[in-house]
């Protein structure tokens, strides 16, 4: 079943899972998730296999806080575990809603959610400049006092505070991408790579060892792409296409373009470091690294016509 479909990659982020500030709950979350779960249905309705990626970020935010209120009275959760729990949560709530949409639309499909690890190498520079924001926005009082206390490495971040910091090394190797190629080319909607994975690095006799780090999740989307030679990697976002000069007068939205186009754009400053450069990254290292495969940027709502090239920003080679 399954074994002659196109596989994509899609990649959903963590902020996707919570509209605003009013809806933050977890019963909030997981309207928002079934409403993306319909749309990555139509996506299998129009004959595709899927591994469904996502992001975590406030998600573990928000284990990190409550951490933080509850110390000493049970013991604090390390950032390897919040990832975990944000993994089997999160997992928990696409697995049950892409279930329910797939079983409304009559496609014996199995869903399963994967806890994953991915390697990451201990030398790598990312450990020495901790610059990865995490958890709840603190005062600069309050931020440099947790530093003192706890050891952590804290930052501003925007104009909404200061946060803890840590490190987000290079993903290597999605420990499990082999028998998830298995299971998604047999025909099984898989969830794995949440928030990036669970990082994690090697010894010499083989041993995988868990480290205090956060991996970003677009790049594990594209790094496990690769590794499952997909058709396709799809990242919906907040917009249907992207754009260079947003919010000019002379802005251009962005249909089809090449490679080589969108390093240049990105060279020249065109998408934020912190939203749609990430984005545009992933997706230039995945099309580089597999020929005749396809980059999508689009909002959940259009996955289906962007499937139909009706819209959404395509990045392939020339």
């Amino acid at each position: 079943m399954g074994a002659h479909k196109p596989l994509a990659v899609v990649a959903v982020g963590g902020n996707a899972l919570i509209r605003d500030s009013l809806h933050a709950g977890l019963n909030d979350q997981y309207d928002a998730v079934c409403a993306t779960s319909e749309h990555v249905v139509e996506m299998i309705a129009a004959g595709w296999n899927v591994v469904l990626t996502h992001g975590n970020g406030p998600q573990v935010g928000f284990i990190l806080r409550r951490s933080e209120i509850a110390d000493g009275q049970v013991p604090t959760v390390p950032v390897c575990y919040a990832v975990g729990d944000t993994q089997g949560a999160i997992g928990f709530m696409f697995q049950n809603a892409l279930g329910n949409a797939l079983r409304a639309q009559r496609i014996p499909m199995p869903v399963v959610a994967l806890v994953t690890q991915t390697l990451v190498d201990r030398d790598d520079p990312a450990f020495t400049r901790p610059d990865k924001p995490i958890g709840s926005f603190m005062t600069e009082e309050v931020a440099k006092h947790l530093a003192h206390e706890l050891g952590w490495t804290v930052m501003p971040d925007s104009d909404r505070g200061w946060r803890r910091s840590i490190a987000s090394p290079q993903p290597r190797r999605v420990i499990e991408a082999p028998l998830i190629e298995t299971l998604a080319r047999g025909g099984t909607l898989v969830i794995a790579c949440g928030g990036g994975g669970i990082a994690v690095v090697e010894s010499s006799n083989g041993a995988l060892e868990s480290v205090d780090a956060v991996i970003d999740k677009d790049r594990a989307s594209a790094l496990l792409a690769i590794e499952l030679k997909a058709d396709l990697l799809m990242i919906p976002t907040g917009v249907e296409r992207v754009a260079v000069r947003f919010g000019r007068p002379d802005q251009q939205w962005l249909d089809r373009i090449s490679v080589a186009q969108a390093e240049r754009y990105a060279s020249e400053g065109h998408f934020g470091d912190g939203s749609m450069a990430p984005k545009i990254e992933a997706i230039v290292k995945f099309v580089r690294a597999q020929p005749g495969a396809h980059g999508v940027i689009t909002n959940p709502e259009n996955i289906a016509r962007a499937l139909r090239g009706e819209t959404g920003t395509w990045i392939e080679n020339a």
